[in-house]
């Protein structure tokens, strides 16, 4: 009479706890590696040009000279998340799909235009960019599959501030700080009760008159400040809605910290000297007014910090009283 053998059991399957079994649609990780080595190397050759003209652009440009910054920080995150990144499964989805149509589309619009009457170098640059972007997430999507497109959503979303403001963009945030600055520095002004008469962009004060041109926008030091509340708010927080808060308060921030400026240098006129508008508080005072920005930043960032760490113990609890 055979004796059947018994089978052994590891220690979590003789307490009921299923052991999960190797995905058989997922590749190995070495194959979807090399396919995406081919890929990017593919990539990087069909946008050399475009690129090198983008790295020169941001060195000689200091509003995108956080570009050259954006790839590496990108990696870093992908570093960051790399253990709970889900097995790599090729699969053509929309998660491919619409950031391959969007590049083609963006393509054959940068094809068109440049072939006809040509474009501005930073509207160039920036449909160049764009259009680099939009294929590496879908090779990304396609090789890795959607689930790991989904885990790297951030990492591959914060690849976009590679992509510079087209010219119009960026006169038109220029525009909106310009005038939002002014607003703020004749509400100081009145505040203050400082004799000021406004028209528009101008503020005629004793002695002097002082006009807010598109330089006292900011739109440099905001940019970066935005770059880093994005990038504050991945790393310390976990609820969205602390995220948005802490990107969305970079815009007043900056109005008043421009207005401040404004506010200061035309004090500096009015009870100092007129000649105080050509010293080095007008012309490289800029370091100064960001550094005071941070105050608020950093007090916003700790008070939502601090919220989301007390609330957690309490949702623990309220979790295992339920259970």
């Amino acid at each position: 009479m055979p004796i059947s053998t018994p089978t052994k059991l590891d220690s979590q399957s003789e307490q009921g706890t299923t052991v999960p079994q190797p995905n058989a649609s997922a590749q190995p990780i070495g194959v979807p590696a090399r396919r995406f080595a081919v890929f990017i190397v593919a990539l990087l050759g069909a946008y050399a040009l475009p690129l090198y003209q983008l790295a020169r652009h941001s060195l000689e440009n200091q509003l995108w000279s956080h570009v050259l910054l954006v790839p590496w920080i990108s990696l870093y995150f992908v570093w960051l998340k790399r253990r709970q990144i889900p097995p790599a499964i090729s699969s053509f989805s929309r998660y491919a799909a619409i950031p391959l149509l969007l590049a083609v589309g963006v393509t054959a619009a940068l094809v068109m235009k440049f072939g006809g009457s040509g474009l501005a170098v930073a509207d160039y640059l920036s449909l160049t960019a764009l259009s680099f972007v939009l294929f590496l997430i879908a090779g990304v999507a396609w090789i890795f599959g959607p689930a790991r497109a989904r885990a790297l959503a951030f990492p591959l979303a914060f690849l976009f501030f590679m992509v510079p403001f087209p010219g119009f963009l960026t006169h038109a945030i220029e525009v909106f700080f310009q005038h939002a600055s002014a607003d703020a520095a004749s509400l100081m002004f009145g505040v203050s009760q400082t004799p000021v008469l406004r028209d528009g962009l101008f503020f005629k004060l004793p002695g002097i008159t002082i006009e807010v041109a598109e330089e006292c926008s900011g739109i440099r030091s905001t940019l970066g400040l935005f770059i880093t509340s994005i990038i504050g708010g991945y790393l310390f927080f976990r609820r969205k809605s602390h995220r948005t808060i802490i990107a969305l308060a970079i815009v007043p921030i900056a109005i008043v910290r421009n207005g401040f400026r404004i506010f200061t240098i035309a004090m500096l006129c009015v009870h100092v000297s007129p000649d105080m508008i050509y010293s080095w508080i007008h012309k490289r005072g800029g370091p100064i007014f960001f550094a005071l920005s941070l105050i608020p930043f950093f007090a916003l960032l700790i008070y939502l910090y601090r919220r989301e760490r007390t609330k957690q113990p309490e949702s623990g609890e309220r979790s295992q009283s339920v259970n």
